[in-house]
């Protein structure tokens, strides 16, 4: 029987210098550290994720309410914005069910924060800050390289997500792929973006850091999207060491968007097979009430401890992951 941490000393060390690290650097910018809920009444309704659930039956609840651990801490933290906080940062443990993996726990820790009176391309430099910031001695950390989604796939596969087609897709995947996953929709672009993404152009990054940003619209989760011809979702991600270590947006304000954006995504459940979730009402009431402008990002930092520490699984960077819970 497996007792053991699975991260060693050093492992352990490191963790608890890079957390200093990470609340020395936003003391010195003055922004606020928080401590929110890891459960609520409401759950995350992109389809992509699934939350771990459980009934509480105390005072309260005459038949039991469903309460769910958080998948992140953003919707309370964007409360906390529209009450007033100013700029707020977060680590907090947060929890999706059915993730697990060389970079994926069902348990991992997160780094959120929110910075009013930005946009994603003015966070992505703060990101780079902090990272040169945290890492320094760690990894010789140089500002990411910085190219938009649009041009990835160009450059990758030379397909357009925004012209061209699903037949487009499937040809190339065909063509490139050992194998095309059975069951892939027919009508829906974004799992054939998805499928190109983890199995060709996230294997052919280098050990650089890049900023991948402007996504396409069906992409934007809580980003607002920026009109014009080629209308973009204001959305980022960091990889660094072929790792996926962030994922920013400037952040969508609209109360009636977001209901929407909510509402088509529990309908994307259901077609899935999938159950629907309650709304975070209480978001949508901050959102109506006035978010102000902002942009915030999340950092996985388990996958952090994994780049500065040169290790290949996340099991590895925990003390007590899954396997050894």
């Amino acid at each position: 029987m497996h007792w053991q941490p699975c991260a060693g000393a050093d492992t352990l060390a490191l963790r608890a210098d890079l957390l200093a690290r990470i609340r020395a650097y936003f003391r010195q910018q003055a922004v606020l550290e928080v401590d929110t809920p890891q459960l609520s009444r409401a759950a995350s309704t992109d389809p992509a994720i699934e939350s771990f659930s459980s009934i509480y039956t105390g005072p309260g609840s005459a038949d039991g309410l469903s309460l769910y651990l958080q998948t992140s801490p953003e919707f309370f933290m964007k409360r906390l914005l529209a009450a007033g906080s100013g700029p707020v940062y977060q680590l907090a443990h947060v929890f999706r069910n059915g993730e697990l993996g060389g970079r994926h726990n069902p348990e991992f820790m997160m780094l959120e924060w929110y910075r009013p009176g930005m946009d994603h391309r003015e966070l992505m430099d703060e990101v780079d800050r902090l990272l040169a910031f945290v890492l320094e001695g760690y990894s010789d950390y140089r500002p990411a390289r910085r190219i938009s989604y649009r041009q990835w796939f160009h450059d990758g596969t030379g397909l357009d997500p925004w012209t061209d087609t699903v037949a487009d897709f499937r040809r190339f995947a065909e063509q490139q792929l050992e194998s095309v996953p059975r069951g892939m929709d027919e009508r829906a672009l974004d799992p054939w973006l998805d499928l190109l993404v983890t199995h060709c152009l996230e294997p052919a990054l280098d050990d650089q850091p890049v900023f991948v940003y402007d996504y396409p619209p069906s992409q934007a989760a809580l980003a607002q999207v920026r009109p014009g011809e080629a209308p973009v979702a204001e959305r980022f991600e960091l990889y660094m060491k072929g790792v996926e270590l962030a994922n920013g947006f400037h952040e969508l304000a609209d109360a009636g968007q977001q209901r929407q954006r909510f509402e088509a995504e529990n309908r994307a459940r259901e077609q899935a097979g999938q159950s629907t979730l309650p709304l975070d009402r209480k978001l949508l009431a901050a959102l109506q009430s006035g978010l102000p402008d902002c942009a915030g990002v999340a950092v996985g930092f388990d996958r952090l401890v994994m780049v500065a520490a040169g290790l290949a699984d996340i099991a590895t960077a925990m003390p007590f992951p899954f396997q050894r819970m």
